[in-house]
């Protein structure tokens, strides 16, 4: 083992001695300043995921929270520089953590949080103005044929559980105390400005969604939402997205926006 796989094996599990291989330049204890140090990348690792997962914690209580990100931390170390992408597995963790499972619905509200982090981060992208979209649609002979891409902080969940309703009560005090989180529900995550926005839509929404985001043409795109979803409304998801900024290009065969 090269000394920089023990090095980084030794500062994720807690259980293991400081390297062999370190040494102190001042006489000062290697071991002691290396226990220092993996603490503080420790401490540094759960607070982001403190950060990035309020409400996953709050459902589960501070104690609870960090002796669960402490062994995701151990198991999953970061991949990347930038600290606002760790914890992307950390849903799938809470998944198959069976101290967990308690509370199942804590890991689609991971999921949905983790949404909301990449929604802010995401790239931006100039949205098209309203009135434009609007003429548009109601100038197009043939509306099936019409693509529409989005812009690249929206995302869905669909969930089992009322996910947007669960973030939603621990915005507001007193709120959970009247919340039946058991019924399924789908959201809709993007980012308006700087403001990250969350809806809850139906599972044709969100089949219509996806698909756009997949390059579908409108009407095959309505025909997966239909398939979803029997009381899908066209008019009323894009009404949503125009509303709120999300599309960002719109283009047929003939003539491309913007």
């Amino acid at each position: 083992m090269s000394h920089h796989a023990a090095f980084t094996n030794a500062l994720l599990a807690p259980d293991q001695p400081c390297p062999g291989v370190l040494f102190s330049s001042n006489g000062a204890d290697p071991a002691s300043r290396f226990a220092v140090y993996r603490n503080n990348v420790h401490s540094s690792l759960i607070s982001a995921l403190s950060t990035a997962y309020p409400v996953t914690l709050q459902l589960v209580g501070d104690e609870f929270f960090r002796a669960m990100a402490g062994l995701f931390v151990q198991t999953c170390p970061p991949t990347s520089p930038l600290i606002n992408e760790y914890g992307s597995a950390f849903a799938a963790f809470i998944q198959d953590f069976e101290p967990a499972a308690s509370v199942p619905y804590l890991a689609d509200v991971a999921r949905f949080e983790r949404l909301r982090v990449r929604a802010y981060h995401a790239a931006d992208s100039q949205p098209l103005d309203q009135q434009a979209i609007l003429q548009a649609l109601q100038g197009q002979t043939d509306l099936g044929k019409l693509s529409l891409r989005l812009h690249p902080s929206l995302a869905t969940l669909n969930s089992s559980y009322a996910v947007v309703a669960v973030w939603a009560a621990h915005q507001t005090e007193g709120a959970v105390a009247t919340l039946n989180p058991r019924h399924a529900q789908s959201a809709l995550v993007l980012r308006q400005g700087l403001a990250v926005k969350v809806f809850a839509i139906d599972r044709g929404s969100v089949a219509f969604i996806d698909s756009l985001n997949q390059g579908i043409q409108l009407e095959m795109a309505v025909e997966k939402a239909l398939q979803a979803s029997a009381e899908f409304d066209l008019h009323q998801c894009l009404t949503l997205l125009i509303g709120h900024d999300a599309i960002t290009h719109l283009h047929s065969e003939q003539k491309v926006l913007p």
